[in-house]
């Protein structure tokens, strides 16, 4: 490994003894002796994501952004005078070529890294980056295939560097008082799940809404069939029903319809002449995935990217004693709702089970999510502790990428989770947003 040895940063940071195996995401916002400690970051991967995080960093005490690295040097170019605009010293820039963010890596200055890349990118470069003993922060999906995934965990676990993917929806206000009612046991035990991303991006991020041509993604279109973005369903999911902790995803099968929204998008908004008009696409307008827990429970995920609707998740949770439904913003629990199998409004609920992360001021992207989620993982990296969300749970999240395509194309066919954690998953604790 270039620039710093991976022996002597383990040494120099106390990884060995404290920080793989530490979850103290409850503390993050306690005093700390370490509170005014920089925490110095890379940021690979310019674009509107990957600027739109570096804005909220920006807005925190004690963060550094010591380099960038993209090679559209116009986006390079924007970040930077992000950065000083914002009073920090100009970044270094590495944009020379697709392998420059191991310059970036390899610094002894930078204590951990944000990769917002497209897609294909984000394994190599989390992988990079755990091995040059940089905390990775990886956007989503974190994997594309099962042999990613598991890269991904044995780098993890050979190098005691924390990997994180940055799964937004997890650190949802409504998402997290949700999770502290099923652990206070209002839902009884939890039976079954259903949760989609249901979000018309066809026209702005697929393809260009002025032109009509392809943008990075759309090459994901044309040559695959499956559910192409499932963290957002999944993400908070998971922890309300104890995957990787407890329980675990044990056979999964997918079904897509086929594909008619792309070529008639295109024939609405650039006419039927349009080359991307005439295409065939190999993805289904909607995948639906069914998932069989092996505690018994069921899981449904949606995929619906490609249609015309308003943004939707669909989050429903149901228990032996009563349900959350997203979509209404109401609940029913039986024995306490007042009117006998009737919905009432969640907002009551909302505030009386208020995680404690969000008993303070948020700001930045998605509702605060984007704040509350960096604000942990770099209080993380400055304490030297696990990050919220672990290696596991990113591959856990992204498998179903590659599974939903797999058991498409074998005609819906049942497949088998590989068991990420390798049977831990069994004794495992719950550990994410515990509350002191």
């Amino acid at each position: 490994m270039a620039g710093i040895s991976r022996r002597k940063f383990f040494q120099s940071t106390g990884y060995l003894t404290a920080g793989m195996m530490l979850s103290e995401t409850e503390k993050i916002f306690a005093d700390s002796s370490n509170k005014a400690k920089s925490v110095r970051f890379g940021i690979v991967g310019t674009g509107n994501r990957g600027r739109s995080l570096l804005g909220t960093l920006l807005n925190m005490t004690n963060v550094e952004v010591k380099a960038l690295c993209d090679i559209d040097e116009l986006a390079l170019q924007a970040a930077s005078s992000i950065v000083t605009k914002a009073g920090g010293e100009k970044p270094d820039e590495y944009s020379e070529n697709e392998h420059s963010f191991r310059k970036l890596m390899d610094r002894d200055d930078i204590d951990a890294v944000i990769i917002a890349t497209p897609w294909q990118w984000h394994t190599p470069m989390a992988v990079y980056c755990m091995k040059a003993g940089k905390y990775a922060g990886v956007e989503v999906p974190a994997a594309l295939s099962i042999e990613d995934c598991w890269e991904l965990v044995n780098t993890s676990e050979t190098t005691k560097v924390p990997c994180m993917m940055m799964e937004n929806w997890s650190f949802r206000r409504d998402n997290l008082a949700v999770l502290k009612m099923i652990r206070q046991g209002l839902l009884g035990k939890i039976v079954h799940c259903h949760c989609a991303h249901s979000h018309d991006c066809i026209d702005h991020w697929f393809f260009d809404n002025k032109t009509g041509k392809d943008r990075w993604p759309a090459e994901y279109l044309l040559k695959y069939n499956r559910d192409q973005y499932p963290t957002h369903s999944v993400g908070p999911v998971y922890s309300w029903m104890d995957i990787g902790c407890g329980d675990y995803l044990d056979t999964l099968t997918s079904t897509a319809t086929d594909s008619f929204g792309i070529n008639d998008m295109f024939i609405r908004r650039f006419g039927p002449d349009h080359p991307g008009a005439k295409r065939k696409y190999a993805q289904g307008d909607i995948v639906t995935t069914v998932v069989k827990t092996k505690k018994g429970k069921s899981l449904v995920i949606n995929y619906d990217m490609q249609l015309p609707r308003p943004y939707d998740n669909r989050w429903m949770i149901q228990g032996t004693r009563g349900i959350y439904d997203e979509a209404r913003s109401s609940v029913y629990i039986t024995g306490k709702s007042p009117a006998y199998h009737q919905w009432e409004p969640f907002e009551p609920y909302q505030e009386k089970y208020e995680h404690n992360w969000w008993k303070q001021e948020f700001q930045g992207g998605h509702g605060g999510t984007d704040f509350l989620e960096l604000k942990l993982f770099v209080e993380t990296v400055r304490n030297k502790t696990q990050t919220p969300l672990d290696v596991y749970d990113a591959v856990l999240m992204s498998c179903i990428v590659p599974l939903s395509g797999q058991s498409i194309e074998a005609g819906s066919a049942p497949l088998k989770v590989p068991d990420f954690t390798r049977g831990k998953w069994e004794t495992n604790k719950p550990k994410f947003a515990l509350e002191v």
